[in-house]
């Protein structure tokens, strides 16, 4: 296993593409639309494709070309990276009628940046190579933010030569590049990272809801808190959000609890306790029902003084 962590752009691992490889991308929202504008804007022939057709207007207007088919796409490119919403997305748009992989895949990298499920991961691998094409799960880290910087993190699993072909991708998108395993390791990676994210956030909502019942002034404990051992990502980056009553999303509550389940499912095969992610997910899940679950998932906070939550409409 080649393992690493590249940090800025072109800084990459040896070897990687002499020229620029033609990449389709599948799936322009939240993070997926940013991805795409750092991989044109680092010069790679690139061409899209998102289920609603309307959220690639913006790229388009941009200058980047538009494919009105997933197959369209996958024949005009030689690297396709997806980033989709849960696995039956991923597994619909490159196997079912019409799909990324039914035209002549041999040769072709697919690169799988959505989070979905570890095992069906594995799966999905087994079937490109039948199709003669490689394969890497790369799920990313980093927000809505990240992705528009071009400094998410990224964790790889795969082949370390299919990794080596992708590095100049994902230094288009990220900062952080890590090799992480073979086929289905960037996914669990991913599921540790999400565990992380759901405690940070569980521990952000308490502590802010606490400060503010007891009478202090929000950004000046934050100010006071965030750079000692209390401090993270998290806090630093979405705190001001829950200041400020900004419930943007850079990820939103609907696909933090789909994460939490692809967690629960793991840890369930595993037979491994999920204490802190169990609460979480309660937690989401009464904002979910209260019609929350477009907001951003630093609102967890609003689920700690919403005792009418579950019935809100």
């Amino acid at each position: 296993m080649e393992s690493g962590i590249a940090a800025g752009r072109g800084g990459g691992e040896g070897g990687g593409m002499a020229t620029k490889e033609p990449i389709g991308f599948i799936g322009t929202g939240i993070m997926g639309a940013g991805m795409a504008r750092n991989l044109h804007k680092a010069g790679f022939p690139l061409t899209v494709w998102n289920r609603t057709r309307e959220r690639t207007r913006p790229l388009a207007e941009e200058g980047i070309a538009v494919s009105e088919s997933v197959r369209a796409l996958a024949e005009a490119s030689a690297v396709v990276i997806l980033c989709l919403g849960d696995t039956p997305d991923v597994e619909a748009v490159l196997f079912g009628e019409g799909g990324a992989a039914c035209g002549d895949a041999a040769g072709k990298l697919f690169i799988d940046c959505s989070t979905i499920s570890p095992e069906a991961t594995k799966a999905i691998a087994a079937r490109l190579t039948e199709h003669g094409a490689a394969f890497l799960d790369a799920p990313v880290s980093g927000g809505s933010e990240g992705a528009a910087k071009g400094t998410l993190s990224i964790m790889v699993g795969g082949a370390a030569e299919d990794v080596r072909r992708a590095r100049p991708a994902f230094e288009a998108m990220g900062r952080t590049v890590t090799h992480v395993g073979p086929h289905g390791a960037g996914q669990m990676v991913k599921l540790v990272n999400q565990i992380l994210v759901a405690g940070s956030m569980l521990a952000m909502g308490e502590a802010l809801n606490f400060a503010r019942a007891g009478g202090l002034d929000l950004e000046t404990t934050l100010a006071a808190v965030k750079d000692g051992a209390a401090g993270s990502w998290t806090l630093s980056n979405r705190g001001p959000q829950v200041i400020a009553e900004d419930w943007r999303p850079g990820f939103t509550i609907d696909l933090q609890l789909k994460d939490l389940r692809l967690v629960r499912e793991t840890a369930d095969a595993l037979g491994v306790p999920t204490f802190g992610t169990d609460n979480a997910t309660s937690l989401y899940r009464l904002l979910q029902r209260a019609g929350l679950g477009g907001a951003g998932n630093h609102a967890l906070i609003k689920a700690f003084d919403r005792s009418d939550a579950a019935s809100a409409p």
